[in-house]
């Protein structure tokens, strides 16, 4: 019969000497104290897992006490009752701990970093200052599965006491990027800073006709943030072309392949497709049209450019202002419609375009000295000029060029 051990008792593990070589005390189940020949005394469990003998770590005496390592020996034993392998549990547990342990900053620098390839130079300065500034020395310490809701709007609040309210709509934005990348990480569950709608939590920003970003000063985030939108690409399509073509929602929500001629840079929308009734043509910029073609690619072959869930329907009317939404600019701020009054705004005080160009290119009722309608192709070398100048001159503004007046067109 083999040998029956004994239990261990406190004073045995208490008065332990260490010798010129390991020597291992069993307490019985697959327990044991290892006493080193430098005084250590660790606690290790032995088990059989797949046919193989293995050993796991315990702990150290007199942290962990007799009692401890019982239970702990009891743990492992219930793992191994479940099929469960206690070594790589415990490995699991402490990745799982580490993962646990990883801070904000550390998860959004990883994230900034990933963007630096598609962004410029000044946005991507923008983004880390603001970090810098305002976010790292807040929560940058703390692990980000530990940041609550009230955190981040205790931060968007502190930024918007000092007046800087466009800046704390940034920083919601950027946020909500790093919450979402710690997400599909594994890091994290949910991106806690979700809940968070600045028109509930802070200041009412005055509310522009057509809720419509007209400063220029303002446009660079909101076209870059198009430029980072992680939604499906011919909604991100759609979201670019919605500044540079300036039409209302429901004309480029139901816009047709059959409509676009690609060749000569032309958008000829039909009588029944418009507002006033009256055939309207787009003169297309070289920017829209490389968006255009890219999206072919992938809508090319239906009737519509932005498909709903069937191919048979567009995609839905709110679909553009989901978007805005999703990506910071509450209703107050920024909608589908207001990408007319930006251009409307900005062509006629900053590029200094004659209004009628614009107004005929918005498909306003314009009407000549004498009272006449203009028809479609009227002005439409200088609507083509105007049109590409827009998209240059927005192009510049994402870049990081000087938000400074451009001398007055020649038309």
């Amino acid at each position: 019969m083999p040998k029956r051990i004994l239990p261990l008792t406190d004073l045995q593990v208490h008065k332990a000497k260490p010798q010129t070589k390991d020597v291992k005390l069993f307490d019985g189940g697959g327990l044991f104290l290892l006493v080193t020949p430098t005084g250590g005394k660790l606690w290790r469990f032995k088990y059989r897992f797949d046919g193989r003998e293995k050993t796991l770590y315990l702990g150290a005496y007199p942290e962990i006490s007799l009692a401890d390592a019982r239970q702990r020996r009891l743990d492992a034993r219930k793992l191994l009752a479940n099929g469960i392998d206690p070594a790589a549990a415990k490995k699991e547990e402490a990745a799982e701990r580490a993962r646990q342990e990883i801070t904000f900053e550390t998860v959004a620098r990883e994230w900034y970093g990933k963007q630096l390839a598609a962004w410029s130079k000044g946005h991507a300065d923008t983004v880390i200052s603001r970090l810098e500034r305002d976010v790292f020395p807040v929560i940058g310490s703390v692990a980000i599965s530990k940041i609550k809701t009230g955190e981040v709007l205790a931060i968007l609040r502190k930024v918007e006491a000092r007046g800087a309210l466009d800046t704390a709509l940034r920083i919601k934005i950027i946020f909500g990027q790093v919450f979402r990348y710690a997400v599909v990480t594994g890091l994290i569950d949910t991106d806690v800073s979700a809940p968070i709608r600045p028109r509930d939590c802070l200041e009412k920003r005055q509310v522009k006709h057509h809720a419509a970003i007209t400063d220029p000063k303002e446009l660079p985030p909101l076209l870059r943030a198009i430029d980072e939108y992680q939604g499906s690409f011919a909604v991100k399509c759609a979201l670019r072309l919605a500044p540079l073509v300036f039409v209302r929602p429901g004309e480029l929500q139901k816009a047709e392949w059959s409509e676009f001629d690609l060749e000569e840079a032309q958008w000829n929308i039909s009588a029944d497709r418009m507002k006033m009734k009256e055939p309207h043509l787009v003169p297309l910029s070289r920017q829209a049209v490389e968006i255009l073609k890219s999206l072919q690619a992938l809508t090319g072959a239906g009737k519509y450019l932005f498909p709903g869930r069937t191919s048979a329907r567009p995609m839905s009317d709110n679909t553009i202002n989901a978007a805005l939404r999703y990506m910071g600019f509450d209703k107050e701020t920024m909608t589908g419609h207001g990408f007319r009054a930006m251009a409307r705004t900005i062509l006629d005080e900053v590029l200094q375009f004659r209004p009628d160009f614009i107004e005929h290119q918005l498909a306003h009722a314009v009407r000549d000295p004498n009272g006449r309608a203009y028809n479609r192709t009227s002005h439409l070398i200088e609507r083509k000029k105007m049109m590409q100048t827009w998209a240059d001159y927005l192009d510049g503004l994402k870049a990081g060029a000087k938000v400074i007046p451009f001398k007055k067109a020649a038309a």
